[in-house]
C-alpha cells in the first residue's frame, strides 16, 4: 500500500467532514462530530483522538459518534472549519488571531464565526540542527539547507517570522525546504538538509527518536527583534524548550511559543459544544495520561491563550463551574 500523500490525508479528511459536518445539526439518533489535528506523526492528531475517545466512550449511549482525523496543520484546519467540512479542529493560537482579525492568510477577510472551546498546551517554537552543523545561532542559517516546515501550517508561518525578524530572506539567504516535521528529522539525520524548524509541544516523540540517532543541537530564538516582536502579540509568550528531554540537549533553549486551542465555528450547536467541553474537564486526569505533553494541564490554563471568542456551548460550562 502507498503512503498517503498530505493532498490525500486531506482529502479524507475533507470526505469525512461533508459526511460529519451536518452532525452538529444531525437526527435524533446520532450526532456525528469531526475532529481535525495535525499530521499523524505530530501531538494535534493526539489531542482529537484523545478528545473523541472521551467522547465517544461518555456519550456513546446518547448517540454521539466522533472521529479524529489526521490533517495538514493550523491555517488549512481553520479554512476546513469555516467552510464546514471540520466540526472541531486544533489550531495555533495566533492563526486563530490571524483568521479571527482578517489578518495574514485572511487578510481583509476575517473569519468572524470562529470560536474557541479550550488550549491545551504550550507549543514551542524549536530550531534544530546538526551538533556538526556549524549553526549555533538563527543568523547562522545563512547559506544552508533549511526547512521551514510544509505550506499551510502553523510552524511554516513561525518559521517565515524568525527568519523575516533576523534579517534572513528565506530565497535568497538558505536554500530552502517545504517538509513535514518527520520528513524533516529524517532529512536531517541523512545529512540532506542542515536545519529545520518545527512548532510542537514537549516531548516530541519524533525529535526525541532523531536525538538518539544523531547529535543534535536547539538553537535559541530569542533576539532582541524577537522580544519586541512579542510585545504586541498577545497570542505569543516568551518559553523554553526544557533542558533533559531530547538527549544531548541538556541546558534548557530560551525562545517562544503558541497555544495549540480546540476551535469550532459558530454554527456547532451549543449542546454538542458543551458535552464536548464538559467531557473533556470532568475526565481530565485520564486526559493528561493520553501524551506527555497534556500531563501538567491545569483547567485555568486551558481558558488562557484563546484568540477567538468562547463558544456559547464552551461558555455555558465555564459558568457553570464558576470560572467566568
Amino acid at each position: 500500500m502507498k503512503k498517503k500523500t498530505p493532498a490525500l490525508v486531506m482529502a479524507v479528511v475533507i470526505a469525512a467532514g461533508i459526511a460529519g459536518s451536518a452532525g452538529l445539526a444531525s437526527s435524533a439518533q446520532k450526532t456525528f462530530l469531526v475532529m481535525g489535528g495535525g499530521l499523524e506523526t505530530g501531538i494535534y492528531y493526539q489531542v482529537v483522538l484523545g478528545v473523541c475517545k472521551l467522547v465517544n466512550e461518555k456519550l456513546g449511549s446518547q448517540g454521539y459518534n466522533c472521529t479524529g482525523q489526521p490533517a495538514l496543520g493550523s491555517v488549512l484546519n481553520i479554512k476546513a472549519v469555516k467552510r464546514g467540512l471540520l466540526d472541531f479542529a486544533v489550531v495555533q493560537s495566533d492563526h486563530s488571531w490571524h483568521a479571527y482579525k482578517g489578518k495574514e492568510d485572511w487578510k481583509g477577510k476575517p473569519f468572524k464565526g470562529l470560536r474557541s472551546l479550550f488550549s491545551i498546551y504550550p507549543e514551542t517554537v524549536m530550531l534544530v540542527t546538526r551538533a556538526d552543523a556549524g549553526i549555533r545561532s538563527v543568523n547562522d542559517l545563512r547559506a544552508k539547507r533549511v526547512s521551514v516546515g510544509n505550506p499551510g501550517s502553523g510552524h511554516h508561518e513561525n518559521a517565515k517570522d524568525v527568519l523575516r525578524i533576523y534579517g534572513i530572506d528565506r530565497l535568497e539567504d538558505i536554500s530552502q525546504r517545504e517538509l513535514e516535521p518527520k520528513e524533516a528529522a529524517r532529512a536531517l539525520w541523512r545529512k540532506k538538509i542542515d536545519a529545520f524548524f518545527f512548532t510542537v509541544g514537549n516531548p516530541w516523540g519524533e525529535g526525541q527518536k532523531l536525538a538518539k540517532r544523531v547529535k543534535i543541537r536547539m538553537v535559541p530564538i530569542n533576539s532582541p527583534g524577537i522580544k519586541k516582536f512579542l510585545t504586541d502579540k498577545p497570542y505569543y509568550v516568551v518559553a523554553a524548550i526544557p533542558g533533559g528531554v531530547y538527549s544531548g540537549v541538556d541546558k534548557d533553549v530560551s525562545t517562544f511559543a503558541v497555544k495549540a486551542t480546540l476551535v469550532t465555528s459558530e454554527n456547532a450547536s451549543e449542546e454538542s459544544v458543551y458535552n464536548v467541553v464538559k467531557t473533556v474537564f470532568e475526565d481530565l486526569d485520564r486526559f493528561r495520561k493520553m501524551h506527555p505533553a497534556f500531563a501538567s494541564i491545569q483547567p485555568q490554563d486551558m481558558l488562557k491563550g484563546l484568540s477567538a471568542p468562547l463558544h456559547p456551548g464552551a461558555l455555558r460550562y465555564y459558568n457553570e463551574k464558576g470560572w467566568m
